[in-house]
């Protein structure tokens, strides 16, 4: 019987949930997740969890706030000039509280998002930290393959 090491590639369906019990992402019902543990896919605890599960085995953790994503950053919630943001992309998109965006990073070869929190005369308020920064979430996984 395989069992899941660092490095182990996964076959699996997973639920991760908020605090309020609702689905963040589920797969249950779809197809499967590929992924291999220690590439960053999922959370250092998440992964964690999964260490020394057997092929097969189908398990519910929770884990405590921040525990799954880290404490919120105060400092990862910005205001940002609308003129940097008519810059950076479409100078006549329209923002509003909610909303999720995506900024390219320093070396333009990826991107991370920020949910707008704030709207002011000439900038915005955006949230960086990860949407479940913070909270207690449970996640729920079924082995299907360990390779």
């Amino acid at each position: 019987m395989n069992l899941v090491q660092p490095g182990s590639f996964l076959t699996l369906h997973y639920r991760l949930c908020g605090p309020d019990g609702s689905a963040v992402v589920d797969t249950f019902g779809e197809s499967p997740a590929t992924l291999s543990v220690g590439a960053g896919e999922l959370s250092p605890a998440v992964e964690g969890r999964l260490i020394g599960l057997a092929e097969g085995a189908h398990e519910r953790f929770e884990l405590a706030a921040g525990e799954a994503f880290g404490p919120r950053n105060p400092e990862l919630v910005q205001r940002v000039a609308r003129r940097l943001l008519a810059e950076l992309g479409d100078p006549d998109e329209r923002y509003a509280v909610g909303d999720v965006v995506r900024f390219p990073t320093p070396d333009g070869q990826g991107a991370y998002a920020g949910v707008v929190r704030e709207l002011g005369g000439d900038w915005v308020l955006f949230d960086f930290n990860h949407p479940l920064a913070g909270q207690p979430v449970s996640f729920e996984v079924q082995l299907i393959g360990v390779l």
